[in-house]
């Protein structure tokens, strides 16, 4: 009884994520996975998905965030500019990626889920809930975007050695 109620729990979490990549991407698999805290406080847990070749920072892949607090939409979307932007991003660009992010990034509650899913060549689609949110059609904004937790010079170096499986 009490596998089943475990095997249920754990396909409940992967729900919003099958959800998203259900169509495209059904038989991805976790590329690895790993928590994100701010001076003590956890944030979210995230998850990065890949097809059965693998990830590469040029292919199609899946990010999976779970939110475990309220943060307001605008904050994701300030936070994500501030880091793209750290990252080396084009300041004539942040404009147009903060528009574009506002457009897709919902407020977000504990257990929310969003998933960024990345589009080889035409930029990224955004899921909230298993429903898509919005598409940026623009490769540059795709690969500054998830450089945030995928690039090297990340500020979370072990959470990206989680993601990637090598943690």
């Amino acid at each position: 009884m009490f596998r089943a109620i475990l095997l249920f729990a754990m396909l409940a979490a992967l729900m919003p994520a099958a959800r998203a990549l259900d169509g495209i991407a059904s038989d991805w698999r976790m590329i690895g996975q790993g928590e994100m805290r701010w001076f003590g406080f956890q944030l979210y847990d995230a998850r990065l998905w890949a097809p059965p070749a693998g990830w590469s920072v040029d292919g199609a892949y899946a990010l999976e965030l779970r939110y475990a607090r309220d943060i307001p939409a605008q904050r994701l979307v300030q936070a994500s500019i501030e880091e793209m932007s750290r990252l080396g991003a084009e300041a004539a660009q942040l404009p147009r990626w903060r528009a574009a992010l506002e457009q897709v990034f919902p407020d977000v509650r504990p257990g929310d889920v969003i998933v960024g899913l990345h589009r080889p060549g035409t930029g990224a689609e955004f899921y909230h809930q298993g429903r898509l949110t919005g598409r940026i059609d623009d490769p540059e904004f795709a690969r500054a975007f998830f450089a945030i937790w995928l690039d090297p010079r990340t500020r979370e170096p072990a959470l990206r050695a989680r993601l990637l499986g090598q943690g």
